[in-house]
């Protein structure tokens, strides 16, 4: 993965999405004094089949905060487009653009925007939409007769992303090594109790070791026999 920018932006569908396996890539960027800003475009509200929305929601904001907190993540925003809903268009590029043009980000980092993960699992329509979403996002942000309201409201244009790497993609191009940030994303994605303990029977812990050491290894292979968070990297 390039090293040579100071600023990133990570664009999810869902509280949880960046724990499964980028925090670890995060974790280390941040230990090389690089600055990471997260952007939720959902609270997560319709995660919790035993949970209504309603009091799902704030549940879900609590532990990613915790979450972020846990790999050295001060900044967490969330937009409230609706869970299980998001819409790929206009309005949902027009808010990342606007994320992008206040955080300023040389890389951004998002999820598998592919049909499938590993060609055989079906990827939800939102992750589908956010992540087309934050490619389009990357060249709206720096285009100034697109979204002009944006400008009205002092959020010049940016047209300084370089990168885009979308995370759990079924085409890997690029990966950063896990080891250094494995313990810390192992405990990220523990923060996310409500809904693991909702999602599996199996203790927290043991699901999210077993599910990291799973996730990171399948890259191993490609990427010189170490565990590895993979990206396939768009560049701009």
């Amino acid at each position: 993965m390039p090293t040579d920018w100071q600023r990133a932006l990570a664009v999810v569908a869902h509280p949880d999405d960046l724990e499964y396996g980028a925090a670890a890539a995060i974790a280390s960027w941040i230990d090389g004094g690089r600055g990471v800003s997260y952007l939720l475009v959902s609270r997560g509200e319709a995660g919790i089949a035993t949970m209504e929305p309603a009091r799902a929601a704030p549940v879900r904001e609590r532990e990613q905060r915790a979450s972020a907190a846990t790999v050295g993540v001060s900044s967490v925003e969330f937009l409230d487009h609706p869970d299980g809903v998001i819409e790929y268009g206009p309005a949902l590029r027009r808010d990342i653009a606007a994320a992008v043009r206040r955080h300023r980000p040389e890389l951004i980092v998002t999820l598998n925007h592919r049909d499938t993960f590993g060609g055989t699992a079906w990827n939800t329509p939102d992750h589908k939409a956010v992540g087309r979403a934050a490619l389009d996002a990357a060249a709206d942000a720096g285009n100034r007769w697109i979204f002009t309201d944006l400008e009205e409201q002092g959020l010049q244009p940016w047209g300084g992303t370089r990168w885009v790497a979308v995370a759990a993609s079924p085409e890997p191009t690029h990966a950063v090594d896990a080891e250094a940030g494995m313990e810390r994303a192992v405990h990220s994605l523990l923060e996310h109790r409500a809904y693991i303990e909702a999602l599996t029977d199996a203790d927290p812990e043991t699901y999210v070791r077993d599910f990291m050491s799973w996730a990171t290894g399948t890259a191993a292979a490609r990427f010189g026999d170490r565990p590895a968070v993979a990206f396939e990297l768009f560049p701009r």
